[in-house]
């Protein structure tokens, strides 16, 4: 399993898996069966039966039958990528997302590269192309990925603990909570803590105790903690436990 390394805004280093060829294969797949239905609803079934016969050997008949397609293919994954955080129907039901590997929120300018460039990626080459790139680069890119500077993650089995990290925590019956407002955290929150955690054990620098302060400064302010506990390690632990229990 390929890992990237990315850099959050709050100067905090991320692990996260990259996505498999065959899970961006089969998110693939899902999607062009989406847009397949989509095309059919609205050429067949709403243009044809509407001008019929009218537009039969027109160019309007060209443009519906062969340009059409190609519209809706690169409207769909921009559409689908701007409106749910990088993920396509396809990539949310296989857990995967689209980032930039210098760790900005994606824009629309790198979501529509993505786009067009899947014409030539996976249209035009059937697929050929874009499964060659992604095997052979370092961060799995196709060439989209390459010029918008992204990548594909997996967000599924991100999110894990070990036997200690549960081991007597059963329900909220016989572990008191002490944080509960950490339900307003995500899942993507708790990695970055549990990440954070991790790379300090490993490595305790300036810099990593400085990036320690900082996420334990920004979780006290975002959960209206009034006092920081002097243990920022014991907190960040603390934390993952009250949001297993909270979440199981």
């Amino acid at each position: 399993m390929k890992i990237i390394e990315i850099r959050t805004a709050q100067n905090v280093v991320i692990e996260y898996e990259l996505a498999l060829l065959r899970e961006r294969a089969m998110a693939f797949i899902i999607d062009f069966f989406i847009i397949m239905m989509i095309f059919f609803v609205v050429v067949v079934l709403i243009f044809g039966r509407l001008l019929g016969n009218a537009i039969a050997g027109t160019m309007l008949a060209g443009v519906l039958y062969g340009l059409f397609p190609l519209i809706l293919f690169m409207g769909y994954h921009l559409f689908s990528e701007i409106m749910t955080n990088g993920q396509t129907w396809g990539k949310r039901a296989m857990g995967i997302r689209v980032v930039r590997v210098d760790g900005q929120e994606p824009g629309l300018s790198d979501y529509l590269l993505r786009a067009v460039f899947h014409i030539v990626d996976s249209v035009f080459s059937s697929g050929i192309l874009a499964a060659v790139f992604i095997s052979s680069s370092s961060n799995n890119q196709r060439l989209g990925d390459m010029t918008a500077n992204t990548t594909v993650i997996r967000l599924r089995h991100q999110l894990q603990f070990g036997l200690s990290d549960i081991l007597g925590i059963n329900s909220l019956d016989n572990y008191e909570l002490t944080y509960p407002q950490v339900q307003q955290l995500a899942e993507e929150d708790m990695l970055l803590i549990k990440n954070m955690l991790a790379r300090y054990r490993s490595h305790r620098n300036p810099a990593h105790e400085q990036a320690l302060r900082e996420l334990t400064g920004r979780l006290q302010e975002l959960l209206n903690i009034e006092e920081m506990p002097r243990d920022r390690i014991g907190f960040l632990k603390t934390l993952i436990r009250d949001y297993i229990v909270i979440t199981r």
